[in-house]
């Protein structure tokens, strides 16, 4: 057996101390020259479920360098069973190598079966007879070579195979020993675990049974697809038959994946239990389904993408921005704003220079012809006037003097603010209402106007070609696009939301962070036609949902009658037109699985690679997709015409909702200014309705209370009582009467004077003074004056009655002190002639 192996390939030994003498020195130097060896020494207490560091190193070495044959001479069977139990759970054996085994009844326990059904290449050695004694032949040992009956089937009982016996050093028939066992599997049944995913696998009605060209299954349960194809090509080779089924809740569970238990659900969940012996469902090529179970080699490349909703966001607002770039906008502001400053610097200095020359004409009298201004002062012989012509005269105090040679061009640019006006408003070529004076100022408008032509011409040519194209689709088609919407991302399983959140690019990601797990296709397809969702899966996959919904949309509009309106217009509103993203996230091998360690996948993977190279796996994808593709209708999309929609218009009306916003956003300022601001100011003119400086004559007059004015007709303001006085006196003014001075309020303070004991505080210290003054000169300025003057007669004697009240009843306790709050000081110097010198005398006669 050991000159039969291919040179240059390791070979393992492993024995105990019952048969390590077997593998002498000379023995080494026989075969050592073209095979090298890996020896282990077993104790018979080491636990070979959990062997030592030193084992487990080994036999990884072993595993990594391609051992092509373990020699095991352990003479306990339970070790030996024991090892490689751990051996084809963590994969540190390989189990397609050729076995070399002791024969032990304890290797062929029924829990032991599923490891036959993997190691295939293997022999047991069992020894029969005794030592040689003398010339009898009887006693000569033998040794019988079997193996397990691998392609047959294990039931309840695991009868090894005799393949030869060895005896007189040398074997009886010269048997292979190790023959291939999976070029023929004898017609035996192998079950399929399988579920519908496009395109591996597609689960058909009794229906589509008559226009499949190969199925697998029967009744009411069949599949089609491409894997069935490699499957019904691969069971033809090797011959065997195929019995499929689908796992429980195989629409929900789909791959499958790890409970809380321990245990795993769906088709993963059938290989690990072993109830299965091939999966098809689309099984994608990776690490964390490779630890479960075998994987063939890949025979396609599926491009795992995102199903989005198109037209998620409308730029059709951007309509009047899209014919220049952000950097053509930028100089075009910057070009603006430079020239308004020019205009604005040009028009000052013109300005100035006529200011110079107005000032040396002023010395000149001939050039001082001023216009005639009437001056109207409130004297009586004004009150003669008519209202209108008092108010013609007094809006011509406030028409500023016009010299005779003064300069009657219009300076549009004198002013920042109207600079930048009128400099944008030739930039939309709306002319000046006159043309500036100087000629500085004329040379720079007319270039600047030829600015504006060419801009304009450009701008106008840009939107038009813009208007004539079709509007354009909004989708989704890079990863970076799909973050920058912030559409929630999700796809099946755990596996999916791993590999996004273990990727080293920053964008994969951010989708990793809010993947969702989905376990309906159908409502996560729903999902992204509502807009707020966005599906992974195969862009396979991904071109069946949406036919699928198309057709789905086609059949309920097809039932609708035109009495169901609403429903009509839900389904409008719900067919959204979806788009599969043309960045593939990853190209993901596929393959077919199959069980861990499983004897046929290098057979498997030969007759793979062979229908691969054919171009047959290409043919059936087609012949996959093909019915899908036929069936799907397709969204015709707006033409080349120019034709001016609403949806293009959209743009302007935009500009002009934004200019009207600000345009009463702006009055709302300016009415609210007005008001609280100008109204309030004292150079607010109420006829011309406009704040005018302070003239020669308007100052305000300095007192040494203070500084009053300045005065101007029609127009309050607060003096001292005794200039009130006096103007009113000379008929130059109407006095408005204080706010307390009121019939409404007297009466107030009135009634709250009779009903309290004490003092109640009045609304001025010297209220009598003001009203005698007030009433004296002013009577005709103030309303209900002789009902004023009556009410506070009441209320002087009523405080008067109280005070000598208080006063008696101070004298009568022998006081000698009193409270005078709130009393006013005419009050107090009514009895302080009395009072004092009652207080003296009383004071004596003590």
């Amino acid at each position: 057996m050991v000159k039969n192996l291919l040179p240059y390939k390791c070979v393992v030994l492993m024995s105990d101390s019952v048969y390590g003498d077997v593998f002498t020195l000379s023995w080494y130097r026989r075969f050592g020259s073209f095979i090298t060896y890996i020896v282990l020494n077993v104790d018979e207490f080491e636990d070979l479920v959990s062997p030592y560091e030193e084992t487990q190193n080994a036999l990884v070495t072993a595993k990594n360098e391609g051992c092509q044959m373990y020699v095991i001479l352990l003479s306990n069977g339970l070790q030996v069973a024991r090892l490689l139990r751990f051996g084809d759970r963590y994969r540190v054996i390989n189990t397609r190598a050729k076995f070399v085994i002791l024969y032990d009844n304890r290797l062929f326990e029924k829990h032991l079966f599923y490891l036959w059904k993997r190691i295939i290449n293997v022999i047991f050695i069992r020894r029969y007879g005794g030592l040689k004694s003398g010339n009898d032949p009887k006693r000569m040992p033998w040794f019988e070579i079997t193996t397990v009956p691998f392609p047959s089937q294990i039931t309840s009982i695991l009868v090894p195979k005799r393949l030869d016996i060895w005896t007189k050093s040398k074997f009886r028939k010269g048997t292979d020993l190790f023959r291939d066992k999976t070029s023929d599997l004898r017609n035996q049944t192998l079950k399929v675990a399988a579920f519908g995913h496009i395109p591996g696998t597609a689960k058909n009605s009794n229906s589509q049974r008559e226009t499949v060209r190969a199925v697998i299954g029967n009744g009411s349960l069949s599949f089609s697809g491409a894997e069935v194809e490699i499957l019904q090509t691969v069971s033809a080779a090797m011959n065997f038959k195929c019995e499929i089924y689908e796992p429980l809740n195989a629409n929900v569970e789909l791959w499958g994946g790890k409970q809380t238990t321990g245990k795993y659900t769906g088709l993963i969940g059938e290989m690990v239990s072993t109830h299965a012996d091939i999966a098809l469902g689309d099984l994608y090529y990776t690490p964390y389904i490779l630890e479960l179970m075998d994987l063939s080699v890949p025979y396609n490349t599926e491009c795992l993408t995102f199903l989005t909703p198109e037209s998620l966001t409308d730029n059709s607002w951007k309509t009047l921005i899209l014919p220049f770039k952000p950097l053509m906008w930028a100089a075009v502001l910057i070009c603006l704003l430079i020239c308004g400053i020019v205009f604005y610097a040009l028009a000052r200095f013109h300005e100035n220079i006529n200011t110079i020359k107005e000032e040396k004409c002023q010395n000149v009298d001939i050039f001082n012809k001023k216009k005639k201004i009437i001056t109207l002062s409130i004297y009586p012989e004004v009150e003669k006037f008519d209202s209108n012509v008092k108010y013609m005269k007094m809006k011509e105090q406030y028409i500023p003097p016009k010299h005779e040679g003064q300069a009657s061009g219009l300076y549009q640019f004198s002013e920042p603010f109207n600079s930048v006006l009128y400099t944008y408003s030739m930039l939309l070529l709306v002319s000046l209402p006159k043309l500036p004076t100087g000629w500085s100022l004329r040379m720079l408008t007319g270039w600047y106007w030829l600015y504006c032509l060419l801009l304009v011409v450009s701008y106008r040519a840009s939107m038009t070609a813009i208007l004539a194209r079709p509007t354009p689709r909004v989708i989704i088609d890079t990863l970076q696009e799909l973050v920058n919407s912030r559409l929630p991302c999700g796809g099946w399983g755990d596996i999916n939301r791993e590999f996004f959140k273990s990727s080293l690019d920053s964008t994969t990601k951010l989708i990793g962070e809010n993947f969702e797990i989905v376990n309906d296709s159908g409502e996560a397809v729903d999902r992204v036609a509502q807009g707020v969702f966005a599906f992974y899966e195969n862009s396979y996959f991904l071109k069946e949902a949406l036919v699928k919904r198309q057709l789905r949309f086609q059949t309920a509009r097809s039932n609708l009658t035109s009495n169901r309106t609403q429903e009509m217009r839900d389904i409008a509103k719900e067919d959204r037109t979806l788009h599969i993203m043309t960045d593939c996230v990853i190209k993901m091998p596929i393959s077919i699985g199959l069980q861990k360690n499983s004897p046929i996948k290098p057979r498997v993977d030969k007759y793979i690679r062979r229908v691969l190279e054919a171009g047959l796996i290409k043919k059936w994808l087609d012949d996959v997709m093909s019915p899908i593709l036929n069936a799907e209708i397709q969204t015709t999309h707006e033409g080349t015409k120019a034709i001016m929609n609403m949806k293009k218009f959209f743009g302007a009306l935009v500009t002009l909702f934004i200019g009207y916003f600000v345009a009463i956003v702006v009055l709302m300022i300016e009415i609210t200014y007005f008001n609280y601001f100008v109204k309030k100011n004292p150079s607010y003119n109420k006829y011309t309705r406009t704040l005018h400086h302070v003239k020669k004559g308007d100052e305000p007059i300095h007192l040494i209370s203070g500084d009053f004015g300045p005065f101007r007709a029609s127009l309050p303001v607060k003096v001292p009582l005794w200039v009130a006085v006096n103007l009113k006196r000379q008929k130059k003014c109407r006095i408005q009467q204080p706010d307390w001075m009121d019939v409404d309020k007297l009466e107030s303070i009135k009634s709250d004077e009779k009903t309290s004991r004490t003092f109640t505080k009045m609304p001025s210290e010297h209220y009598m003074v003001e009203v005698k003054l007030l009433l004296g000169c002013a009577s005709d300025d103030i309303p209900r004056a002789d009902e004023i003057r009556t009410i506070v007669k009441d209320i002087w004697d009523i405080r008067m009655s109280k005070l000598r009240s208080s006063v008696d009843l101070l004298v009568r306790n022998n006081g000698s002190y009193a409270a005078v709050d709130n009393l006013t000081l005419m009050e107090i110097n009514s009895i302080r002639p009395i009072l004092p010198h009652a207080l003296d005398q009383i004071y004596r006669m003590k």
